[in-house]
């Protein structure tokens, strides 16, 4: 399959967000990826269901929701209904992992896990059959314009090896410092969906970044 391109709206003018919505709506992106932050589970804190539904209001493609929250379970159907259509948990927020992503699955829903850079991606063999995609974060959650981190090439080999054995359809997306002396390497090395925050919006020309992000 040709590879994906989510654009992280964390990274928009929140103060021209249609502005920004209409631009990705207008690009070759394919998703909306969409940061939520409890400051728990990571120290910051972004945004919740009335930014959520804004954004969906005017998004004409899919919104892929990333929880970077604790105790994700209790949150499931209000992301449903403010309009996730991917919804993505944190393997280290979840205590019964199976059990998340089947309710994620029962609300018609794409189901995805994150891990973080210390996480192996090897603690997923259990549960990849289950899922639609998996998130490695590339830096540690929470901030944005981190360094990106060299052993996400890696992990991204090590998972497509473990998706081909166990003949899992699940995609795999990085997120955190891709950019454009790295986005060519990241799809050899096996990924399917690229998030692209401040890469995109500090571009001069953020269609035109994501244009080039997609070849």
């Amino acid at each position: 399959m040709n590879h994906l391109i989510a654009p992280s709206v964390l990274s928009a003018d929140f103060g021209n967000l249609q502005r920004d919505i209409e631009m990705i709506n207008n690009s070759e992106a394919d998703w909306f990826h969409v940061d939520v932050m409890d400051g728990m589970f990571v120290p910051n804190i972004s945004f919740g269901f009335p930014v959520i539904k804004a954004i969906k209001k005017h998004a004409t493609k899919p919104l892929d929701v990333h929880l970077m929250v604790t105790d994700p379970d209790r949150y499931l159907t209000q992301f449903k209904e403010a309009g996730a259509d991917v919804l993505t948990v944190h393997f280290e927020a979840c205590i019964h992992l199976h059990r998340t992503v089947q309710a994620i699955k029962a609300l018609g829903l794409k189901a995805g896990v994150a891990i973080n850079p210390h996480t192996s991606v090897n603690l997923l063999t259990d549960i990849i059959s289950d899922l639609d995609l998996v998130l490695i974060m590339s830096v540690n959650p929470g901030f944005g314009g981190q360094k990106f981190i060299e052993n996400t090439y890696h992990k991204i080999a090590a998972l497509r090896e473990i998706i081909r054995a166990t003949k899992s359809k699940a995609m795999i997306e990085v997120d955190g410092g891709v950019d454009m002396n790295n986005y060519k390497k990241l799809i050899d090395a096996g990924a399917n969906v690229l998030v692209a925050g401040n890469t995109v919006f500090s571009s001069p020309d953020p269609v035109q970044t994501i244009s080039m992000l997609k070849k």
